[in-house]
């Protein structure tokens, strides 16, 4: 059998947090010649399916993490709030 066509899907979800979540994918296609090597083609186009999703995915992944300190930082000043209206009492 002869491949002429070599397809690569690659596709990862990422947690973000608060029940909140993003799929990311890349699909990648190529021809190659008789002579080239099929397994090699393969490979080559994974690993660059892989980098693009990492890179397409990292400024979500920043996005989320800055929005979780956010809500830490927002969780200790609650706290910190509800004990001072404490003392009052």
């Amino acid at each position: 059998m002869e491949i002429k066509t070599i397809s690569v899907t690659y596709q990862r979800k990422f947690n973000l947090g608060d029940y909140e979540s993003v799929e990311v994918g890349c699909s990648l296609w190529g021809q190659i010649d008789p002579e080239e090597d099929a397994d090699g083609a393969t490979q080559f186009l994974f690993e660059k399916a892989k980098a693009s999703v990492k890179e397409a995915a990292m400024p979500l992944i920043k996005a989320s993490s800055h929005q979780m300190q956010k809500a830490q930082m927002y969780k200790q000043t609650a706290k910190q709030n509800n004990h001072n209206n404490l003392e009052d009492f």
